[in-house]
């Protein structure tokens, strides 16, 4: 497959300007380069966005370290990159079956919920025809406005420190879609007998001779439940221990109703809503999605325990109310010391890792804005406004314009923020508010081309921004 248009743009701007530079090249970004291209294969050259993306790994990759063997995707296929926003577009999941050879075998399958490892390999299928928008292995380390307000400059390096940093890129727009960062409590740190979960395959596949043949994993969300199977299975001579602070795991409601919340009209309910309201909503419903396991996992871990309470080898034991006081990492593996909440009770573990299940956080898009934030406005909270288009509320003196994708966006744009589910509605109303930025540009360009000095101060025609 081939991608839809060649961007290489025309028009007065030289062609080094770019109409957005993305920054991360995730299944966010990854769903707006597939918009770009739609609308561009629609249009003449001179219509075309010019895009360009900065992505700090070395190739297209979605969570690689939990790509675990058997973990079904918890999202319909129907929610890909482009299906909820053009159903007749050739990166859609089915077209990828198709492709691949697979369409058949998947519809005899029964399900609306490929693997993991499948719809990664769906992501990278897209990705491939978009290589040359995207520089690898590089990153972004700050963005500020040039001295005319219409542009934003990019300083670029890369990711590895191997070589210094190149020209900056000059763009009319930014999108800021650099995903989730792996959070550990405080004090932790991440080692060869300390991981995160987004490390799992990774150090698994390292570590072949355990020599405690133990594992302590920490939380009790989906990832945790995960892990905890994957080690069961993958080491199995060793102890398991699922250390968390609830009684029991708690099942994802993800029920015909609830799953409404992730509806593309949900986010405009949310949008609007009294900021009292999204705080209501976000309570009712982070059962969605936070801190809770699908219900089969559950079942299967459980029967696990109890098949093995039967034959008298206990090797997933499930220390509920529970907590880790401390760790003490040593040369050859660590010492979890847990308390139990209900007592006190102290028991130290001898294990060959603890594993850490404690989420991510949405990295902070003030970090990489600098001093552009002074363009930028925030709520009474001190967050950033963003507009329905996912647009950055800024000052006048900035034109350029600024937007941000992910969980940065869901005291606005509400749950789905991070997750798959609108990404392709989302992509395509960036898109569109791209375009009408553009216009915007031309209708001031015009402008000050054909107004006399003594008029320069002539009116924008309504509804757009000066």
């Amino acid at each position: 497959m081939s991608a839809p248009h060649t961007y290489t743009g025309s028009g007065e701007d030289s062609p080094a300007v770019r109409d957005l530079v993305g920054i991360g090249f995730g299944p966010a970004n990854l769903a707006l380069a597939i918009a770009v291209a739609e609308h561009n294969s629609r249009r003449a050259p001179a219509e075309a966005l010019r895009p360009a993306f900065i992505e700090r790994q070395e190739g297209f990759a979605w969570h690689p370290g939990m790509l675990l063997e058997g973990a079904t995707m918890q999202v319909s296929f129907l929610k890909d990159l482009v299906t909820l926003r053009n159903p007749a577009s050739p990166y859609s999941f089915l077209q990828y079956l198709q492709d691949r050879g697979r369409l058949a075998d998947f519809i005899n399958q029964k399900t609306f919920f490929p693997t993991r490892v499948e719809f990664h390999d769906y992501f990278r299928w897209c990705a491939r025809d978009f290589a040359d928008q995207v520089a690898y292995g590089t990153e972004a380390v700050a963005v500020r406005a040039a001295h005319d307000g219409e542009h934003l400059e990019v300083d670029v390096r890369r990711a590895d420190g191997a070589a210094p940093g190149t020209d900056p890129l000059l763009t009319h727009n930014v999108v800021l879609g650099t995903g989730l960062r792996p959070h550990l409590p405080e004090g932790v740190a991440s080692g060869p007998h300390v991981w995160h979960t987004s490390e799992l395959l990774h150090r698994t596949r390292a570590l072949t001779s355990p020599r405690h043949q133990r594992f302590v994993v920490v939380g009790a969300g989906q990832s945790a439940a995960e892990a905890a199977d994957h080690l069961h299975r993958t080491y199995p001579g060793a102890e398991v221990c699922a250390v968390f602070s609830r009684y029991g795991y708690s099942p994802a409601d993800d029920s015909p109703f609830a799953n409404r919340i992730f509806d593309p009209a949900a986010v405009d309910d949310f949008y609007t809503a009294p900021e009292e309201v999204k705080r209501r909503l976000l309570g009712y419903h982070a059962n969605t999605n936070y801190s809770v396991v699908d219900g089969d996992l559950i079942t299967q871990l459980y029967r696990t325990a109890y098949q093995e309470k039967v034959t008298g080898a206990e090797r997933l034991r499930i220390l509920n109310t529970t907590e880790v006081a401390a760790v003490r990492v040593q040369d050859d593996g660590a010492r979890a010391t847990v308390r139990s909440l209900i007592d006190g009770e102290t028991t130290d573990l001898w294990c060959d890792a603890v594993v850490y299940a404690t989420g991510y956080r949405a990295g902070d898009p003030r970090h990489l804005l600098g001093d552009l934030m002074e363009h930028c406005l925030t709520d009474s909270a001190g967050r950033l406004r963003i507009g329905r288009d996912h647009a950055v509320a800024t000052t006048d003196r900035l034109r350029a314009g600024i937007y941000v994708q992910g969980a940065a966006t869901e005291h606005t744009h509400g749950l789905t923020s991070s997750l798959l589910s609108t990404l392709a509605v989302r992509s395509g109303e960036i898109c569109d508010s791209l375009l009408l930025s553009g216009t915007e540009r031309a209708v001031r360009a015009q402008r000050d081309l054909l107004a006399p000095a003594s008029a320069g101060n002539a009116p924008l025609p309504s509804g757009l921004r000066s």
